[in-house]
């Protein structure tokens, strides 16, 4: 299966800077790069630093990898190198700048990690001018269909929108085999339900277990556990951790420190409230979503986590190509009114959405939070197929396979 990616994070107009994909375990990475290296002509250049003999390689020759280079067509130009969760090794930055330094000429490199490099930054970072950031995020319901390329932004919603009317997808099973089986390769290929549940099982199991365990400093992995199970009937709503701090027994601080090792760790992301222009609105509370939103029970959040998913990978796409920067928030007011998605793009409101399950009259609020945030489109998406109608003067109900593809 063809990525998005590819065309973009390998694209020649980035130089010689190094191309770090962060993403979540088993969304692909590994393939992504493995397939650039193939196509590059240098497939046996790939290093896994999780593998104990990579690790040595190194502490006995710390440019291990120019033999395997040497190892190719000597009339190659300039080799591709991937370092795969390099992040996970003492003074990973400082062994990446050496290599950067020293073989720029003849290298370029690919770093792949599953948790979150940005976070890793810091001001006076060693790195710092030596690489862009790119994201992998489980298949698109885009991708799913063939669709490789993605279309840019627009510089108004409606121009966006209006492109994606014309658009007539194949109803129901691109989305459903998504909504069943997740946007993770692995499960989405074997196209079995009973693989899934099984994979599903395993891989929290592996993610607290070996992630979490290397890269933070909790001790008490089975409080996380435990938050992930409590989690998915939570999806949709503002999280107080005031009342899961109670239903856990630990403190705030603790139950802080595991959100921020689940974002980390690619397991969730939080979308903020955004409060300029709206009166009224709150400002505090996060939305928490999985990237596995098979988590969910419910239909619809479950649909709403997966519109959430699709949404936060097309403006993180964007904002890799360097058409951005574009920001997903969520509207809520004091009195508890609230539209699921705003998308900014320089912080300026761009398009609100609102996510259903079946076509439902358009509640007043939605097109006055439109209205108050500068007269922005407004979509009702929905799960039912085959929608795509004006309601009014920047507004519309459309089918989320029809507008996410």
């Amino acid at each position: 299966m063809e990525r998005s990616l590819s065309s973009v994070a390998f694209n020649p107009q980035w130089g010689r800077q190094m191309r770090f994909i962060a993403g979540p375990r088993q969304s692909g990475k590994t393939t992504l790069a493995r397939a650039q290296l193939q196509k590059m002509g240098s497939p046996s250049c790939y290093f896994n630093w999780d593998l104990r003999t990579v690790r040595s390689s190194y502490r006995q020759n710390p440019l291990f990898y120019w033999d395997a280079r040497y190892a190719l067509d000597p009339h190659l130009q300039k080799c591709w190198v991937c370092f795969d969760e390099i992040h996970k090794m003492p003074k990973w930055k400082n062994i990446l700048k050496e290599a950067f330094d020293e073989k720029e000429k003849e290298i370029q490199f690919i770093v792949t990690g599953s948790a979150r490099l940005d976070l890793f930054r810091k001001s006076g970072d060693s790195l710092v001018g030596r690489y862009f950031l790119f994201h992998l995020f489980p298949v698109t319901l885009r991708e799913l269909i063939g669709k490789i390329d993605i279309d840019p932004p627009s510089s108004m919603a409606k121009d966006w929108i209006e492109k994606k009317l014309s658009y007539h997808p194949k109803e129901g099973e691109p989305l459903k085999t998504l909504l069943q089986l997740s946007g993770f390769p692995e499960p989405l290929l074997q196209q079995s339900k009973t693989f899934h549940q099984k994979w599903k099982e395993t891989y929290i199991d592996q993610l607290i277990r070996e992630d979490l365990r290397d890269l933070t400093h909790i001790q008490e992995l089975e409080n996380v556990a435990t938050l992930i199970q409590i989690l998915p009937s939570r999806i949709g709503s503002p999280l107080s951790i005031n009342s899961l701090k109670q239903d856990l027994e630990v403190s705030y601080n603790a139950l802080k420190n595991y959100l921020r090792a689940l974002e980390l760790t690619y397991i969730l992301f939080t979308i903020s409230p955004y409060h300029r222009k709206i009166m009224r609105s709150v400002k505090k509370e996060k939305k928490f979503y999985f990237y596995d939103w098979t988590r969910i029970l419910d239909p619809a959040a479950r649909f709403e986590n997966f519109v959430a998913v699709q949404l936060q990978t097309l403006t993180t796409f964007w904002n890799d190509s360097g058409h951005g920067p574009f920001s997903l928030f969520y509207i809520r007011t004091q009195d508890g009114k609230e539209t699921d998605f705003l998308i900014t793009e320089n912080r300026t409101p761009w398009l609100l959405i609102e996510v259903k399950q079946s076509r439902r009259p358009i509640e007043n609020h939605h097109l006055n939070h439109a209205r108050e945030l500068g007269h922005i489109p407004f979509i009702q998406l929905t799960e039912e197929s085959n929608l795509a109608s004006r309601e009014g003067e920047n507004v519309w109900v459309i089918s989320a396979e029809r507008l996410l593809t």
